[in-house]
Parts: C-alpha cells; structure tokens; sequence
C-alpha cells in the first residue's frame, strides 16, 4: 500500500512463482498427508534399537527422511531422552530432521533443483551422522550423562510415537478414521505451505527490487571459505522456515550467492534457527546444548565447503 506499484509487481510475482510450484506443493502435501494417515511416521521409533554406530546412522537417515513437523521433534527428543535412549542416537535424529523431508525434499527439487535437493539431503543425513559420533566419543570418555535438565517431562504425547508402535496401514482409504485424517493432514499441510511460500516469494520479490545485486554477489559470491563462512552464522537469526527459505535463498543465488553458502544457509537455519534453539536450551543442560549449537554449525560450514567443491569440479 506504500509503495503501489512495487505491490502489483509483488502480487505478480508472487503469484506467478505460486502458479509454477504448484505441482511440487501438490505432491509434497499428499506426501505429508499420506504419512500421517497410514502411520508411517510411526516407523520412526525402530531407528532406536541396536548397536550404537547402527543406531546412530539409521537415526540418522530417518531424521533425514521422516515426514515431522518442527514442533513434534522436540517433545520426541524429551520422550527418547528420558526413555534412556543413548544420546548419540537421539542427536543424531535431532540433527537430521529439520533439515529435510519428504515433502521438503519435492519443494527444494521444484525451487532450487534436483542436485540441491540431493545435496541437502546427504547434508542432513551427513550432519546427523558426524553428531551422533562426535556425541558417542564424548559419552566413551565420561562426558555428557544425564542430558535432560532437571524437571524436563517424557515428551507427552510425542512419547506415544515411541512407546507404542503401530503397524502402518499403506491402504489407509479403506478406513474412514485414517481417511478423515488424511483430509485434515492434507488440510493442515496446505495452510501450513500457502502461508509460508506465499511469505517467502513476497519477500523475494521485494529483495530483488531493493537489494542491490552487486552486494550480494561481493559478499555471499565467489569461492572460498568466507562467504560460506558468513553464510552459515548468517542463517542463524536470518532464517525464517525451511520452506519459506527456499525461494530467499533461490533469489539470492540469482544474485550471485555462491551455492555452498546457499545451502550453509539452509543447513545451519534449519538445524540453529532462534525458535529451535531456544526450546532445545529450555530441554538439555548446558554442555549438550554447546554441544548442539558447534556441531551444526560445523556441519553446516563443511557442507557448504563439500558442495562448493564438487560444483567446481
């Protein structure tokens, strides 16, 4: 309304980039519905059993790969945690699953290309992989017991992912319940994106018209480690939401960022972002949150180091 003319071309673009995602948004919402309703996600609690380095690389690939919203991941950790789940195993969930999902996964394919997509996913799972390690060699040398601060509860009712697990019904349509669940997941997924992407675009549309160009490609541009560097502790009070993300960083890319601090960006948002950070500050003790916060950090700088390089190739 302040400025009319930047707000038609707003709406323009906004819509425009809305009409042409539109099918990556379809499937990545019957993607998210289908979990819930068939009970897929459910499949989680089986990552949680086994040899430590097994448990930590199968936590890791189904952080990686689980269809959980942001805000069922934490009363899930306390759940594990307080069910004496070795914390290895649990960080390296922690660390993989805000980074990608399936429905992430089709919407970064659709924003920023297939390769990217890729990239995030052996990101998440990489950085899952390397926290769960890193967290089992402090547990061998005595560090890190009794993670959870004093008072923490079990994790309510994300435990029951855990405790109790379902069988999964892939034919759910044959169950009107498991039906009405996937129109309300599917219901709740589409509001959830729409209000996201529709954000994210708007923003980007403005970026481009006010940001100069110049600036972007002198400070997020080129090779080396600064700009990913910058990138990665950038991402931190910057990111908004994984999916609202993904058009800023596609934005910023056409402007020059180089495509490892793209997905610095990404890594290091997903996994550090404020809201995150502080529900996980109010669940451990100190030193695993330190913890947390250096190995996703560290992850995130070697993933974008990672991609960079093979893009140079």
């Amino acid at each position: 309304m302040v400025v009319p003319a930047q707000g038609i071309e707003t709406l323009r673009f906004t819509l425009a980039n809305l009409i042409s995602i539109a099918p990556f948004l379809l499937v990545s919402i019957a993607v998210a519905a289908y979990a819930g309703a068939s009970g897929a996600d459910g499949l989680i609690a089986r990552a949680f059993t086994g040899a430590p380095l097994v448990m930590i690389a199968v936590a890791a690939l189904a952080g990686g790969l689980s269809p959980f919203c942001s805000c069922g991941v934490i009363p899930l950790i306390a759940a594990l945690l307080a069910m004496g789940v070795p914390l290895s195993a649990v960080m390296a969930f922690w660390l993989a699953s805000p980074v990608m999902d399936p429905s992430m996964f089709v919407l970064t394919s659709g924003v920023l290309g297939t390769q990217f997509a890729l990239a995030k996913t052996l990101a998440g799972v990489g950085l899952g992989v390397f926290g769960g390690l890193v967290v089992l060699a402090v547990g061998a040398m005595g560090g890190l017991r009794d993670p959870l601060r004093a008072g923490v509860g079990n994790g309510g009712c994300g435990a029951s992912k855990v405790r109790t697990v379902q069988p999964v019904v892939w034919a759910f349509w044959r169950d009107p319940a498991r039906m009405g669940k996937f129109r309300a997941e599917a219901v709740k997924t589409t509001l959830f994106l729409a209000k996201w992407l529709t954000l994210a675009f708007m923003l980007e549309s403005l970026m481009l018209a006010w940001v100069p160009a110049d600036l972007i490609a002198q400070t997020l541009g080129g090779e080396g480690l600064a700009p990913i560097g910058i990138a990665t502790l950038v991402g931190v009070p910057a990111y908004l939401n994984g999916y609202a993300a993904l058009p800023l960083v596609g934005g910023l890319i056409g402007q020059g960022m180089a495509p490892g601090a793209g997905l610095a960006f990404l890594v290091a948002g997903g996994v550090t972002s404020l809201p995150a950070a502080i529900t996980v500050w109010a669940l451990v003790k100190r030193e695993v949150f330190a913890l947390y916060i250096a190995i996703a950090l560290t992850g995130s700088l070697v993933s974008g180091l990672l991609f960079q390089l093979f893009l140079s190739l």
